[in-house]
């Protein structure tokens, strides 16, 4: 008799996915609800793969961040819009305007660091290996403001979603 586990004929890891990912959705459609302001301090780091299928950068983003960007919805933000699959908002970035339209499924991790609350999904796009990028320095962050490391074991309010598949 095996100790692993048997193979589920049920996606449970996708069904969790997208369910977390509806969360990132419901958010930000509360945001637009609201007339699109941030309630007290909360702000979100947003991080999405750059080529996963319907995301829209400007170009000079994506070759900037060929695998993965983060966005930060604080203070400048504008024309937030929020779909079923997906969300649009403007930025600017070196005092450039620029629209993005991501798909929840291309979102790797949503964190509103002002009450220690974070997601992290799994996220790829075939033939693209991870890189380490910059800082995408949009208008409305913090110098110094980072994307902050959402770890689990603090004991803040993480979630990590990760199901090992058998190869």
């Amino acid at each position: 008799m095996s100790d692993d586990p048997p193979d589920s004929l049920i996606p449970y890891d996708a069904i969790v996915q997208e369910a977390l990912r509806a969360v990132v959705g419901r958010v930000l459609g509360e945001i637009v609800a609201g007339g699109s302001e941030l309630p007290g301090a909360h702000h979100f780091y947003i991080t999405f793969k750059t080529h996963a299928a319907g995301v829209s950068v400007p170009p000079s983003l994506r070759e900037r961040f060929p695998d993965e960007m983060t966005i930060v919805l604080q203070n400048k933000f504008w024309d937030l819009k929020v779909e079923e699959d997906r969300f649009s908002v403007g930025l600017s970035f070196n005092q450039i305007p620029a629209e993005l339209v991501i798909p929840y499924a291309a979102i790797t991790q949503f964190v509103d660091p002002a009450v220690d609350f974070g997601l992290q999904f799994q996220a790829t796009v075939e033939g693209l290996e991870p890189t380490e990028t910059d800082d995408p320095e949009n208008d409305g962050a913090e110098q110094g403001d980072g994307p902050p490391v959402v770890e689990s074991e603090d004991g803040s309010n993480v979630v990590t979603v990760d199901f090992g598949r058998k190869k």
